[in-house]
């Protein structure tokens, strides 16, 4: 029973990191039908953020909203530098210049600091434990649930009842309307970019602190997992990104506890074999909707 609960929470806190992942890239999608595939080097960001704040010697009450600050204005940044020039490019065109991005993040890092992981302090609070009765619960995973539940209804408060949230949730459903009653586009997609950049400025102190380290490839693997996450919830979904980053988790956290020790290598093999079996069954995801293809 004890190792059961223990497996649920690992599930609960993992599930919880790519929820707010895939949160943030369909957040951008629904508004400008890109799949940013930046989006990992935002947890980077906030890795070598709380890094300097470590080395410049700020204390660690600051290094959690600055790292989150940090993730915030790099996602502003990416918008207002590398997708608004190609604003009426093709799709395909902000998806390359997406990849592009990434790798030029990836390589200035790496020309700064060093390919090595840099170890790095975070707040004392991250690293408590404690009991309940047999169960040994880190406060790194009440704090990831927890958090992740209070970002979520912040983020549903903010969609409906903010002016700014109004139009975001216009602008998913016709962005060519919002134009024409005089909302301007530019401070739409800002905000959704802001959005996706805090979110993911949460899950990157949670993973830093999981890893104790960053390097410049950190965000990679959590952002292909959230984009997994997002796909399998149903792209444009926000309810879907959320649903489909919690079964990614504990899809995870499942096969590896049931694999045997031979094959355990193998998980990610065999969740996105599992993702795929469920894509064939519904292409467009769990909670997406089927297109209409007209001949």
């Amino acid at each position: 029973m004890t190792e059961i609960v223990q497996q649920i929470l690992n599930a609960l806190s993992l599930g919880s990191l790519y929820a707010l992942l895939a949160l943030g890239l369909a957040t951008v999608f629904s508004v400008l039908g890109l799949v940013n595939f930046a989006h990992g080097e935002l947890i980077t960001i906030t890795g070598f953020t709380m890094l300097l704040m470590s080395r410049l010697g700020i204390p660690e009450a600051f290094f959690i909203p600055l790292g989150i600050a940090g993730a915030t204005v790099g996602a502003v940044a990416m918008e207002r530098v590398a997708f608004r020039p190609f604003r009426n490019a093709p799709p395909t065109t902000l998806l390359v210049t997406s990849f592009g991005l990434s790798i030029v993040i990836q390589q200035v890092l790496l020309l700064l600091t060093e390919p090595k992981p840099l170890p790095v302090q975070t707040p004392a609070v991250l690293r408590t434990r404690f009991s309940i009765g047999p169960i040994d619960v880190q406060m790194l995973q009440v704090l990831m649930t927890g958090v992740t539940a209070l970002a979520l209804i912040a983020l549903v408060m903010f969609l409906r009842r903010s002016l700014s949230g109004v139009a975001m949730r216009a602008a998913a459903e016709k962005f060519d309307i919002l134009r024409l009653m005089g909302v301007r586009a530019d401070r739409v997609i800002t905000w959704a970019f802001a959005v996706s950049g805090f979110l993911a400025g949460i899950a990157g102190v949670f993973i830093v602190a999981r890893r104790g380290a960053v390097d410049p490839f950190m965000g990679f693997v959590f952002v292909l997992k959230a984009f997994v996450a997002a796909v399998l919830g149903g792209f444009g979904s926000l309810i879907g990104a959320v649903l489909g980053g919690f079964a990614l988790g504990i899809l995870e956290v499942s096969l590896e506890v049931a694999l045997p020790s031979s094959v355990a290598g193998f998980r990610d093999a065999f969740v996105f074999a599992l993702v795929g079996l469920v894509l064939i069954v519904r292409p467009q995801g769990i909670f997406g909707e089927r297109e209409r293809v007209e001949i």
